[in-house]
């Protein structure tokens, strides 16, 4: 049996009917040519359920003692593992459109996850259009971090359009190969990773004191308004429509843009890849809550991960620590906010720098201290730690294929919290961004309508930073080189007929006089009103 960490056992102690602390995943395939959708997906879930060893903690269920979540928490086999639970195989209603898979991925991920069972679901979806599906999974954070649901994708996909997995994608046997497929051969008996509980953690800061002194000296500058560019949870943290109690109900959308685009922004303004995409992320949230007359005075700001994880280490749960980042959504230029963001940024970069590994650790967790006593208290809207979460998880930056399937997109969904009712999640994908949104569907209402603000915001960023598109070549950049999922709640464009022109007659004719009479005894037709979203 393997113990939990302190971070681990912290996400499923928060957990609760309206706050599912599960992270998950929408991908998009293409069907090789030639196949029979249900076949092929049938053979996809009997080789997902093939495995004889599942590579931990997919086998593993939740043991814990006489005292609960209070004590010691274990991974342990599950003598009754029942994979036919686990892999499922469904379907979307007619028409099949991204609207209708949308609709149901957002009522897959705000179910719990059973806890008497290994704490994943994977779920094979047919039905798409365009001979598309998809595949939903879902596995609880005290087991894996974004980092390491990356690292488990990987496994089942190759660059290879023709190579056939034989083994489970779940399996040990294929999670040793993929370890040494990167180099990294089997990992030591105990890694540092596996030694995260509180006792290790103080014992081994004990010799870095000077880095904590530092760390507790710049966090009292910065609460006593003396920490420049840097800020802390809580702290400046303005009360939005965004930070309010949540239900259990999520919405998800999502999109794609091409890396190239963003990316040519952050040299623009020579800031980070990071950089650009809060930035735009930023400009979607202040156009949001500008046009539903909530935008505070005082700046959002957001939740950015940052992994602790050593190199090589694709086998720890969660590795993770956290930046306050200003998101400057009280500056109108998007110029000027790139700058604040940017400088932001550097700011809790800084801040960290020079701690080690278990030291970062330990002061993310001394930070959200405050938060663990807020939320049992009901008063985490009322004093948020930060207004969203923005995050960005390190992709497959190549075309990968599932048994010959190509994957056309890699969706993230991830988590919302009572006080922070969106998350944001981008992935890079090959030659794209996937972004997935993911919100409480009662507290944060038309939250599809993010996807055309986000791109609105990164037109604003373009022209700021004077990049402007070839001609004839403006309507080709806002389209991703391959199918992406767009809003649900934009409509296709439908193409306009070309009206046949009528021959004219003469008014003072006979026909003339005829058709006259015809046209004012037929009633006016009325005007169409436009459905609104």
């Amino acid at each position: 049996m393997k113990q939990l960490g302190v971070m681990d056992k912290g996400f499923l102690i928060a957990e609760r009917r309206e706050m599912p602390m599960h992270v998950g995943g929408l991908s998009l395939y293409t069907l090789p040519e030639g196949v029979n959708e249900q076949a092929f997906l049938a053979d996809l879930a009997q080789n997902m359920r093939s495995a004889d060893t599942l590579l931990p903690p997919f086998g593993d269920r939740l043991k814990t003692g006489p005292l609960g979540m209070a004590g010691a928490a274990y991974w342990e086999p599950d003598p009754a593992l029942d994979m036919e639970y686990h892999v499922r195989h469904s379907a979307l209603p007619r028409p099949g459109r991204y609207r209708e898979l949308f609709t149901l991925v957002s009522r897959l991920h705000g179910t719990l996850l059973e806890r008497s069972r290994p704490l994943w679901e994977m779920h094979l979806i047919e039905g798409l259009g365009n001979r598309q599906f998809a595949v939903y999974t879902k596995t609880h954070h005290a087991a894996v971090d974004g980092a390491r649901s990356i690292h488990v994708s990987r496994c089942m996909l190759s660059s290879d359009p023709n190579f056939i997995r034989e083994d489970s994608p779940l399996s040990l046997r294929a999670w040793e190969a993929y370890k040494v497929g990167l180099g990294l051969g089997k990992r030591p008996e105990y890694s540092d990773s596996e030694l995260r509980t509180v006792t290790d953690m103080i014992k081994s800061s004990l010799d870095s004191s000077t880095s904590l002194f530092n760390a507790v000296k710049g966090f009292t500058r910065a609460w006593a308004g003396r920490g420049d560019n840097l800020y802390l949870p809580h702290l400046k943290v303005p009360r939005s429509s965004l930070n309010t109690s949540i239900d259990g109900a999520r919405r998800f959308v999502a999109q794609s843009w091409p890396f190239v685009r963003i990316r040519a922004v952050a040299k623009a303004f020579d800031g980070t890849f990071n950089d650009a995409v809060l930035a735009m992320c930023a400009g979607a949230l202040r156009q949001y809550l500008q046009l539903h007359a909530e935008l505070p005075d005082e700046s959002l700001k957001a939740m950015v991960p940052v992994s602790l994880r050593k190199e090589g280490d694709v086998d720890a749960g969660n590795a993770v620590a956290a930046i306050s980042a200003d998101l400057a959504t009280n500056i109108a230029d998007p110029g000027k906010r790139f700058r604040a963001i940017q400088a932001s940024v550097q700011a809790g970069k800084e801040y960290y720098r020079g701690m080690t590994h278990k030291e970062l650790e330990l002061f993310t967790l001394l930070m959200q201290t405050p938060s663990l006593l807020l939320q049992p208290m009901g008063l985490m809207s009322k004093l948020p730690p930060y207004n969203t979460v923005i995050s960005n998880v390190p992709g497959i930056r190549q075309t990968m294929y599932w048994n010959g399937a190509r994957m056309d997109g890699n969706y993230p969904l991830s988590i919302v919290t009572d006080g922070i009712s969106m998350n944001i999640t981008l992935v890079t994908y090959d030659q794209n961004v996937d972004f997935g949104i993911i919100a409480c569907r009662r507290s944060v209402p038309q939250v599809q309508r993010m996807i055309d603000y986000m791109e609105d915001a990164l037109v604003e960023l373009e022209d700021a930073a004077g990049l402007k598109p070839k001609p004839g070549k403006k309507a080709a950049a806002k389209r991703v080189a391959r199918p992406a999922a767009r809003s649900a709640s934009k409509p296709a464009t439908r193409s306009k007929k070309k009206a046949t022109p009528k021959a004219k007659t003469n008014p003072k004719s006979k026909a003339g006089k005829k058709a006259a009479g015809r046209a004012a005894a037929k009633p006016k037709a009325r005007a169409k009103t436009k459905p609104r979203s």
